[in-house]
């Protein structure tokens, strides 16, 4: 009898074994197949805890809810269209022009690189017989920036998309509470504390983030826009509009926006080349060293080490939109570090000083 209960209950387990494998496998395959609505639902939250935070104030000086978000939302939809309307069309004739004389812009500049490397024989001779060429390294740059209008995508499938992205963040900003209550009661009753600052934290960290991209981007836009067309580089306006989004990106957006102008510069003129990037140095320490901490220091403490870690894993595991993501995720990440960790344990009088011997000694 004894035995044939030992039997039972080993067969028991390994059948809960199996099963919980089997079932774990299927979660994580199906978290596999959808961890791109994931990422787009979270970028929605993110959107919408921004949003949420004028809507509030509105709703506290006495406006009802649906009239708060109604404005808010409002507002925003009034905004972009005018951009779109007003802006889009300039942007989308100058990268056509951009594209078409992409060709042009990349004999200018292998032509200069050339004449530079024939002052310096031996050099040249070194990079030849290492392979290096200025055709395999410049090739095909021109038919990149072409692919990028011909990606295949299916436009019933992103119009749905779009459409319930918009619907979250509606839905959530005209009525979060249900929402709210149901991140609330994921956590046990003593830990809802801390899951509410760390939730308010989170919201006042992504506002202030939103707050200075806009500010610094607008700043950013207009400068890169009205230099380069004194300098008459070609595509004012998209380098403009890429200054503008160069923000979102942590650190590498200045980069992503400093580069493209500069090469297009140099088509037109080794000196116009060498002003362009004279100007995107000094704008990057005017705007990003003394403006952009400013704006950002009443809300967001996060170490540049810790934006790039974040900023490297989430491009390499999502792409544009995990970039996008990355100070979002800091701000995240610390504000429930600092909650549910950190404040564990008392103040350290001494830790100061303990940096210190670590650095020092």
């Amino acid at each position: 009898m004894q035995r044939e209960k030992y039997s039972h209950s080993i067969y028991r387990l390994i059948t809960s074994v199996v099963l919980y494998t089997f079932g774990l496998v299927i979660l994580l395959w199906f978290l596999y197949k959808i961890i791109s609505i994931l990422i787009l639902s979270l970028f929605a939250i993110v959107l919408a805890l921004i949003i949420n935070q004028p809507v509030g104030k509105l709703e506290r000086k006495g406006m009802k809810r649906w009239q708060a978000a109604t404005l808010i939302l409002g507002s925003i939809f009034v905004i972009i269209t005018l951009l779109l309307i007003l802006v889009v069309p300039h942007i989308s004739t100058q990268i056509d022009a951009l594209i078409g004389n992409l060709p042009g812009y990349l004999n200018s500049v292998s032509s200069y690189l050339n004449k530079i490397l024939q002052k310096y024989p031996e050099l040249a001779k070194e990079l030849q017989a290492e392979g290096f060429s200025l055709s395999t390294v410049m090739p095909a740059l021109d038919k990149t920036v072409i692919s990028l209008g011909n990606f295949s995508f299916s436009v019933l499938g992103g119009i749905f998309l779009f459409i319930v992205f918009i619907s979250m963040i509606v839905f959530f900003v005209g009525n979060p509470k249900p929402v709210i209550e149901l991140y609330l009661s994921v956590f046990e009753p003593n830990q809802r504390i801390k899951a509410e600052k760390a939730l308010q934290n989170t919201s006042i960290m992504l506002g202030g983030w939103m707050k200075s991209n806009l500010i610094g981007g607008i700043i950013q836009a207009i400068l890169v826009f009205i230099f380069l067309s004194i300098l008459k580089v070609p595509g004012a306006l998209v380098w403009a509009a890429m200054a503008f989004f160069s923000e979102l990106i942590p650190k590498i957006g200045f980069y992503i926006m400093a580069i493209p102008p500069t090469l297009v510069a140099l088509s037109v003129s080794p000196a116009t080349a060498f002003w362009c990037l004279l100007f995107f140095l000094l704008m990057n320490e005017l705007v990003a060293d003394l403006l952009m901490p400013k704006l950002r220091s009443a809300t967001m403490n996060i170490h540049p080490v810790s934006l790039l870690f974040l900023l490297l894993a989430m491009a390499a595991a999502f792409g544009l939109m995990g970039a996008l993501l990355a100070t979002p995720m800091a701000a995240i990440i610390k504000a429930y570090y600092e909650e549910f960790y950190l404040k564990r344990f008392d103040h350290d009088p001494q830790m100061d000083k303990r940096i210190e011997r670590i650095l020092y000694k």
